[in-house]
């Protein structure tokens, strides 16, 4: 009985990847030819290879460009992820006689985990790791967040919040690191700071206080909508109105607002970082981590609380 006949794909080559991923960032093969150094037509060579070798359209070609097809979505996110492997593979092989990690560690996180929970462990760890340069990108707490650019090859870890509407992507490695918990924030000497209008952000709205607030009934609907968390302090601060805030947004708030406890029913989010498998176990990550985990998280009036990861 004859074996049955398999297809098997060819391998991509890196430089193929590189092209692949240059024109899912650019949108034309031109620009991304330009950002190369190739000629248009070695780029249109490189992805007519890739869709070969794949077999499925990877863009649509036209006046608009080249826009990337949900194949084409998903191929260059597993080309960025690959290409990076590739990228941290001369450092890992100098730190494993070392144990010093070197190159860049890049990291996701949003605003108020930026500005609070990253600069402390970041100290101490390029304290450690001298050679180790920390690249940290503020991403929206919305939709696929943070996460999702680790998912998508464009950070190697993410500062995220676990527990959220949109759940992390599949196939990452996540941990908690703390709960977060919400307060009522508003203008100090307010005499019933709930008759207040709300001040709102597009991040809070998409956020784990909706189950909360459904039980609530002195919580108005939004009348005032502010880009992030610090312009509602800002708004709070000029007695515009109450909100209901993370604690990481909380740090630093200015003397005029006034922050009052929700009491033990309160809602709260867990906050935590999600890598790749393969990232997970680099010198660069494991060591992110590790000053991540050691850290005393952010305390606001005692209230923000550890958990077991």
């Amino acid at each position: 009985m004859e074996a049955p006949t398999v297809a098997v794909m060819s391998e991509l080559a890196p430089q193929e990847l590189r092209v692949l991923v240059a024109v899912a960032r650019e949108g034309s093969f031109t620009a991304a030819a330009g950002r190369l150094g190739l000629t248009q037509s070695a780029v249109s060579h490189a992805i007519a290879s890739c869709e070969r070798k794949v077999g499925a359209v990877l863009f649509d070609r036209g006046r608009h460009g080249a826009r990337p097809t949900p194949a084409g979505e998903r191929a260059a996110a597993q080309a960025r992820r690959i290409l990076r492997l590739l990228d941290t593979l001369p450092d890992e092989a100098r730190g494993a006689a070392t144990g010093r990690a070197t190159g860049t560690v890049r990291i996701a996180a949003f605003r108020s985990a930026a500005a609070h929970l990253l600069p402390p462990a970041l100290e101490r760890l390029t304290a450690r790791h001298p050679l180790l340069t920390p690249e940290v990108r503020i991403v929206p707490d919305v939709g696929r967040g943070t996460a999702g650019e680790v998912a998508d090859g464009r950070a190697d870890l993410a500062i995220a919040t676990l527990d959220g509407a949109t759940p992390p992507p599949a196939g990452l490695v996540t941990a908690t690191l703390f709960d977060e918990p919400y307060a009522l924030v508003h203008p100090v000497g307010a005499a019933d700071p709930r008759a207040l209008p709300l001040v709102d952000w597009t991040e809070n709205c998409s956020s784990y206080t909706r189950r909360w607030w459904a039980e609530q009934d002195w919580i108005p609907r939004a009348t005032v909508d502010a880009g992030d968390d610090s312009v509602v302090l800002s708004m709070v601060a000029r007695g515009l109105g109450m909100a209901i805030m993370p604690g990481l947004a909380l740090l630093g708030a200015p003397a005029a607002v006034a922050v009052t406890d929700l009491g033990p029913r309160r809602p709260t989010r867990a906050v935590g970082y999600a890598t790749t498998p393969e990232l997970a176990g680099t010198l660069a990550v494991r060591a992110l981590i590790r000053e991540l985990r050691s850290a005393a998280p952010p305390v606001l009036d005692g209230s923000i609380q550890r958990t077991d990861a």
